[in-house]
């Protein structure tokens, strides 16, 4: 979808049609969701500070976010995708990957299926998406950012050598700022640039992130659109306004952190069908330096099961992150910006409790 949040809310207000609008808070930490195209004319864009917005653009209207809309808008939309195809990958609210090999509508033809999605998400929503028709996700998404807003763009597969031999690095799933800058250390600034060095350059400097960097250069991808996926963790955070000068502090925050993240969690275990029990706990912190450490913590003595009608194992939980709060306060003992608690879930009801294996003492080798 193109500037998704943003698009709802000028459909819905006709003011806040061409004008520069973001979606965000407005205090002193906030940031922003996304930005219209308006905004990003003045180099506004979506994660960034809403202070540093405003001094790009003074004139930016910064719009609190309304999530019901948003959702039914992605439910509609859903729809949609699920007329052509059940294989529908989401990635969020606004995104997704569809598998249409087996589709026969448009005579079996992606562009078309495109095509013709774009005009069912406009007719039923008012709102503009750009899609990306490839051989793979990985260029599939790539593609669906190449001519944004309310575009198309089509990769065959005879047009794939040439297509990722010039595209820079940073496409890469995987490439951000570090990892670009590395490769850039070594000359590679384009998949081509990837091709043209020893393969055991790659593996032997980007460990697990080598053999994909040396896949999607060449523009193969295997991996699978996948329908469902399992719910592998369970959390909520907050960044403060102020920051949290002590432990104390931090800890007065906990009671309410937990009360929240508990009823979330209840609504969506009554929802789940097959809800997995819960097998860590952990607790994120974030000093004021920008500096985080995560601790967790497997349950020793017995499993993580989920939450009881009532409710017997809470106070044993908030205990336990009371716990992995102070361990991880004390691995900095500075101001505190964003507190973190969550829960960690299993696919295997039976697993059982980890413990560290003990490593005998390593001998000196002359």
């Amino acid at each position: 979808m193109d500037c998704f949040y943003a698009a709802v809310e000028m459909r819905d207000d006709p003011k806040l049609r061409n004008v520069p609008i973001a979606i965000g808070g407005t205090s002193r930490r906030s940031v922003l969701c996304t930005a219209n195209y308006e905004a990003r004319k003045y180099g506004v864009s979506s994660a960034m500070p809403t202070s540093m917005a405003l001094k790009k653009c003074p004139h930016l209207i910064v719009v609190n976010g309304n999530m019901h809309k948003y959702k039914d808008a992605s439910i509609q939309i859903r729809k949609i995708f699920h007329e052509y195809t059940d294989m529908v990958e989401p990635l969020s609210l606004d995104e997704a990957f569809l598998d249409v090999t087996d589709c026969e509508r448009c005579q079996g033809s992606a562009t078309l299926i495109a095509k013709e999605i774009q005009h069912k998400i406009f007719e039923r929503t008012q709102l503009t998406a750009s899609a990306g028709v490839a051989p793979n996700k990985f260029l599939a998404k790539v593609a669906s950012d190449w001519r944004k807003p309310n575009g198309i763009f089509v990769i065959t597969p005879n047009a794939v050598k040439d297509f990722v031999v010039d595209l820079p690095v940073t496409k890469i799933f995987g490439v951000g700022k570090v990892t670009g800058e590395k490769l850039k250390g070594f000359g590679i600034t384009t998949c081509g640039d990837v091709l043209k060095k020893d393969p055991l350059l790659i593996l032997d400097n980007f460990g697990k992130l080598g053999p994909n960097l040396i896949d999607y250069a060449k523009g193969i991808d295997n991996r699978e659109v996948i329908s469902h996926r399992a719910r592998k963790s369970f959390s909520i955070e907050e960044t403060y306004e102020y920051d949290l000068e002590n432990l104390e502090q931090c800890l007065e925050q906990l009671p309410r952190l937990f009360k929240e993240m508990s009823l979330r969690f209840s609504k969506w275990h009554e929802k789940a069908k097959a809800p997995p029990p819960i097998c860590k706990a952990y607790v994120k912190v974030k000093f004021c330096d920008f500096k985080s450490v995560t601790v967790e913590k497997c349950k020793e003595d017995s499993f993580f099961y989920p939450f009881s009608e009532s409710f017997e194992i809470e106070g044993e939980l908030e205990e336990l992150f009371k716990t992995l709060l102070i361990m991880g306060h004390e691995r900095h003992k500075i101001a505190v910006r964003l507190l973190g608690i969550g829960f960690k879930l299993s696919d295997n009801e039976q697993i059982k409790p980890q413990h560290q294996l003990e490593l005998p003492l390593a001998r000196t080798l002359k």
